[in-house]
Formats: C-alpha cells, sequence, structure tokens
C-alpha cells in the first residue's frame, strides 16, 4: 500500500520534487565521480597557480579555479560528494536501525527493562553531540569509515525516542494483544506486527538525518579530525582555504554551497515523505 502511494504522493509535491532533484544530483556526482570529473582531484597543476603563486580564479581550463596547491576545484567537489553521501548512507543507515531497534525494545518490553533501556537513551541524549563527536574521532584514528561510525553511534538517541512512544501505543493495540492471546512468542510478535508499522518513521527519519549527518561529517572534516587528506572532503577543503577567504573566496563559497544545496535537498525530500506517509501532518512544524 505504502510502496503504491508514496511515488504518486510525492509527484504531487513540487517542493520534494525539488529536494529529490538535489539528492540525485548529489548522487550522481558520487557515482560517477571517476566519470563527470574533469581532472585527477589529487593532481597538483603546474598551471594551476598564478606568477605569484596564488589560486587561480575560474575561467575555462578550470571551472570553479583552483586551490592553494594547483587543484582542479570542481573535480575535488564532485570526488567530495562520495565521501558525504557514503558517510550520510552508512551512518545514517546504522543510526536510524539502531535507533528503532533499542526504541522498540524498550517500548515492547516495557517494566523496569523498558525503563532502564530509556533512561540509557537520555544519558545519551544528554551528551553534547559535536564535542563528544570529536573526541571519540580523536582516538579511533579519523578516516570515512571510522567518522561513520562514530556519527551512527551518536545520531540514534532521536529516532529511538519516536520509536519507543509508537511502540508503546502499538503494544496495547488489538492485533498485538490477539497475537499474543495467540501464544505467538515475543519476538514475532515484535518482528511481525510492531516493526512493520515503524517503516515510515524510519524513512522519514533516514531522509531528515542525512542532512544532520552531511553537516556533522562536514564540520568534523573542516576540524581536522573527519575525513583525512588527501580524500577529498567538502569540509576539508574549506578548512584548507580560510586563509584565502578573502583573496580566493571561490575556495569556500563552492563548496559551502554544496553542502548548503545538499542539507537543503534532503530536509525538502524528508519533509515530503513525512506528508506523503501521513498527510494529516501536512503544514505542521
Amino acid at each position: 500500500m505504502i510502496a503504491r502511494l508514496l511515488p504518486r504522493r510525492l509527484r504531487r509535491d513540487r517542493v520534494a520534487m525539488l529536494g529529490l532533484g538535489l539528492v540525485l544530483l548529489v548522487v550522481a556526482c558520487a557515482l560517477g565521480a571517476p566519470w563527470l570529473a574533469p581532472h585527477d582531484p589529487a593532481f597538483q597543476f603546474s598551471e594551476g597557480l598564478t606568477l605569484d603563486g596564488a589560486p587561480r580564479p575560474p575561467d575555462r581550463q578550470f571551472l570553479l579555479g583552483t586551490d592553494l596547491l594547483g587543484r582542479d576545484v570542481l573535480s575535488r567537489l564532485i570526488w567530495g560528494a562520495r565521501a558525504s553521501l557514503v558517510v550520510g548512507v552508512v551512518a545514517n543507515g546504522l543510526a536510524v536501525a539502531i535507533g528503532v531497534l533499542v526504541g522498540a525494545a524498550g517500548g515492547f518490553l516495557g517494566g523496569w527493562a523498558g525503563r532502564a533501556i530509556m533512561r540509557f537513551t537520555d544519558v545519551m541524549m544528554a551528551f553534547p553531540v559535536l564535542l563528544l563527536a570529536i573526541a571519540l574521532t580523536a582516538i579511533l584514528k579519523p578516516s570515512l569509515w571510522i567518522v561513520a561510525l562514530v556519527i551512527a553511534l551518536l545520531n540514534w538517541v532521536g529516532v529511538a525516542r519516536v520509536a519507543y512512544g509508537q511502540v508503546v501505543a502499538l503494544r496495547e493495540r488489538e492485533f498485538v494483544e490477539a497475537a499474543q492471546a495467540l501464544g505467538a512468542r515475543p519476538g514475532r510478535v515484535l518482528a511481525r506486527h510492531v516493526l512493520p508499522h515503524l517503516i515510515p518513521t524510519a524513512l522519514v527519519w533516514g531522509s531528515l538525518g542525512l542532512s544532520t549527518t552531511v553537516l556533522l561529517e562536514a564540520t568534523l572534516s573542516f576540524l581536522g579530525v573527519g575525513v583525512q587528506p588527501p580524500t577529498p572532503s567538502w569540509g576539508g577543503i574549506i578548512n584548507e582555504s580560510q586563509s584565502y577567504l578573502t583573496t580566493a573566496p571561490w575556495l569556500v563559497l563552492f563548496p559551502g554551497l554544496a553542502i548548503l544545496l545538499t542539507s537543503l535537498g534532503f530536509n525538502l525530500l524528508g519533509e515530503g515523505l513525512r506528508d506523503a506517509l501521513d498527510p494529516t501532518l501536512r503544514g505542521t512544524p
């Protein structure tokens, strides 16, 4: 039912389709980077710097200019989409899976076990995410996969709280009580009768959470504890170019726009998915 109605409702939402277009653009850049990038993102062109050693502004050879080492900015942005997408999909997918399982377990078990699970969730929510992410990535030696793992371990708490509330309500529904009365085991009741009702929540949180994940990955890379060189990342490009903000603003402007448009795309798509899956929420904050 959801699979049939969702595409139809999304097509009617122009804002959601705009978000989908931005997301597909990022995905195309990430998947097609070896063919779309005009140059090797790590190659330092001898003609990539001006006579006084400054980055070259955008021109016909380098459409978005060059960076402080004479590398093509456009190529680095296209390859940077791959890092952002990999971290976003892996980290957010794990975070949603962990959050749904933890919240569902807490809500379904109830009693002292459920309370213990949710108190642990509350403790995790109390930690400043950015500070904890910086500490963990610094300890675990920053890399693409470590960054994804750290973000996943920190971003599951929000969806866990939502899943918990939904499961507590579902636990009292007639079809769940009927399955229990027929002798179905708790694990079977949870898997067959409760978790399928959390799929819309997982889809919406998955799309909205991608925006937060991309921003967090860019922040960590900007601070030097995210994706490490020579792998291009949008936050890392901005970090390398801080001293050229006034003399070569394109070095900060273009990766900043990439982060902005990617985050905007996932947010618009997430809002569209929320409205499509539950039209009663349309127009609510």
